[in-house]
């Protein structure tokens, strides 16, 4: 089940609020002696994190889906940069990591326990049911805070952006469990996105040796992926380090490259430009917008200040790379709208 950023903590005791933790989003799946942890695309983390396994199959009950965030906390604060590091090739490496840096992680939703499917049972009940269920578990593992007040939730806002949580939660305590639909809400301290890297440009006066900007693009409605725009401002030594880490993604980027067609065009086509990652403008004349497709498989977490159509306004700032989110859930969906009605307020509207 899915969230849609809103603005603000919502009105109404129908609401029941949670702190938003930063970590992977996964469920587990226990069954007597096996259990499974999956990401949010469906892959499984057992063997990046060994030492939760352990703790699952331990402390939770024999047969039993649950959903929840794995997090790292490092000197009272979470620390995601760590919990990227799990997600390593080497086993050696992440069995010394998870000596290191264990992990943690909190639940907040039941799916199913025994025999019984919980999921279309109304929040409040799952609520329940899973405080029940987690009454005895100990450290690593935790059942999220809960509150109906709005006032801790705004105070929860305030406070614990300190620690590493990145804002509130609020679900309808009366609504089922619904996957791949955005009907819980999210409240965060800034604007962010997850956007596909789908290209890149070269650095001025450095093609070859150091990269200028990534080309961001979402998923419309329909399905396809529309350019919204870049992130850049990067160190030098950053735009070398992209270079490499780039390279793979640029081997036979071109095919059902979804881009294909403008990236043929070479960016002249003033039909195009509205979108096109090459599109010339007014505002470009003496600019080389000339670009190189990437293999369509990388997914970054970028901050930006405010949408101009279907693109963000200014160049978006990087956040950090999201090797546990699926390409597909980098949509439209996901960004906040500010009312037409708001604007209209402003500017006094007849």
């Amino acid at each position: 089940m899915l969230a849609k950023r809103v603005a603000a903590l919502p009105d109404g005791q129908e609401w029941l609020f949670e702190p938003k933790w930063d970590g992977f989003r996964a469920l587990v799946f226990r069954d007597g002696s096996e259990l499974l942890l999956q990401s949010r695309d469906s892959k499984p983390l057992n063997r990046y994190f060994p030492d939760l396994v352990e703790v699952l199959l331990r402390g939770l009950p024999e047969r039993v889906v649950l959903d929840g965030e794995i997090v790292i906390a490092r000197g009272g604060v979470l620390d995601f940069d760590a919990l990227q590091m799990r997600i390593h090739p080497a086993a050696s490496r992440v069995k010394l990591l998870a000596q290191q840096m264990p992990s943690s992680m909190v639940f907040f939703d039941v799916l199913a326990e025994g025999d019984r499917d919980l999921q279309q049972l109304p929040f409040a009940e799952r609520r329940a049911e899973l405080a029940r269920l987690l009454e005895d578990v100990q450290p690593p593992l935790h059942l999220t805070p809960l509150t109906r007040d709005r006032a801790v939730a705004a105070d929860w806002f305030q406070r614990f952006e300190g620690a590493g949580l990145d804002g509130v939660m609020a679900k309808h305590a009366a609504g089922a469990y619904e996957p791949n639909k955005r009907v819980m809400l999210k409240v965060k301290h800034e604007r962010e996105c997850d956007c596909v890297v789908a290209g890149f440009r070269w650095h001025k006066g450095g093609e070859g040796s150091a990269i200028g900007s990534l080309l961001l693009g979402l998923h419309d409605e329909g399905g396809q992926l529309q350019h919204v725009g870049v992130v850049a401002s990067f160190t030098a030594a950053k735009r070398r380090e992209l270079l490499a880490l780039l390279a793979p993604y640029r081997e036979r980027a071109l095919e059902h490259h979804p881009w294909q067609s403008w990236a043929e065009q070479g960016g002249d086509d003033p039909a195009q430009a509205g979108r096109m990652p090459g599109g010339k403008s007014r505002w470009s004349q003496g600019k080389d917008l000339s670009w190189q497709p990437l293999r369509p498989e990388l997914v970054v977490e970028v901050a930006y200040d405010h949408m101009q159509g279907a693109r963000f306004r200014h160049t978006a700032q990087f956040r950090r790379w999201r090797p546990d989110k699926p390409v597909r859930d980098c949509t439209y969906a996901q960004l906040e709208v500010v009312p037409p009605e708001e604007v209209a307020r402003i500017f006094g509207a007849p």
